[in-house]
């Protein structure tokens, strides 16, 4: 999600979903950015640095070469996959009306082995009804690590937080009662990408409902998290991150 501060999110009756989802799972007060606009941010939390980069060009611009968490859980042996919405075609590396490639950082990673995997497994989101994910999450097919990003409306970088809100309540309900989450194996992090503090939600069936931290935490927090839950190493700044892990009771 885009371009909002904690209190523009959480607590506003704007967004009375993501409000009661946080307040009933977990959210974390002192979540902070790693960098600024969008791409360093979304680089950060899935390469452990920002290479430098304070701009959004697209991979043309900024391809990186370095590991990254698509990367590791492909060599684990299991599977990533990202669901972009708006998205024209796999792998799309340009922005085309509301599609953001900015957004979308598996793009970004353009070595010869990312790039092939990326034009497999980055796809279309599609709608609730139809579509790559509504697909996987019916049939029980959720990746081991999966992304999803919704388009420049629904982000709320180019709308109200209202229709992010109303994004998220056609989503979420739909990937928690999935068989998947269902099975009690899956977390679900719903992360903004700025402004310090950034909103977020923590969802997992072992955290205890109403978790709250004033931790300093960032995206390379989330990035280590989501490694030690994985059992991958910690790729860049995730080592020196303080992890999410232990306050929201993730296994």
């Amino acid at each position: 999600m885009e371009n909002k501060s904690y209190r523009q999110v959480i607590g506003n009756p704007a967004a009375p979903y993501a409000t009661a989802l946080a307040r009933r799972c977990g959210t974390e007060s002192a979540y902070h950015t790693v960098g600024s606009p969008s791409l360093p941010n979304y680089l950060g939390a899935t390469a452990g640095q920002t290479g430098g980069i304070n701009d959004d060009g697209g991979p043309d611009v900024h391809p990186q070469n370095g590991d990254n968490l698509f990367r590791q859980v492909r060599a684990s042996g299991a599977t990533a996959r990202s669901y972009v919405e708006s998205m024209p075609t796999n792998c799309a590396v340009a922005p085309q009306g509301s599609y953001a490639v900015k957004h979308n950082p598996a793009a970004y990673f353009t070595s010869e082995e990312d790039h092939r995997a990326c034009t497999t497994d980055d796809v279309p989101l599609g709608t609730t009804a139809d579509g790559a994910l509504a697909s996987d999450l019916r049939g029980g097919g959720l990746p081991t690590f999966a992304f999803v990003a919704a388009n420049l409306c629904h982000d709320t970088h180019d709308c109200p937080v209202g229709a992010g809100d109303a994004w998220l309540s056609a989503w979420l309900p739909q990937i928690l009662n999935s068989r998947d989450y269902q099975a009690g194996t899956t977390a679900v992090f719903v992360v903004w990408d700025e402004y310090t503090p950034v909103p977020n939600i923590v969802i997992s069936p072992t955290t205890p409902p109403g978790t709250t931290s004033d931790i300093p935490v960032n995206h390379y927090s989330l990035l280590r998290t989501t490694e030690e839950m994985l059992g991958l190493p910690l790729l860049g700044n995730a080592a020196g991150a303080p992890s999410m892990r232990a306050v929201f009771h993730l296994g």
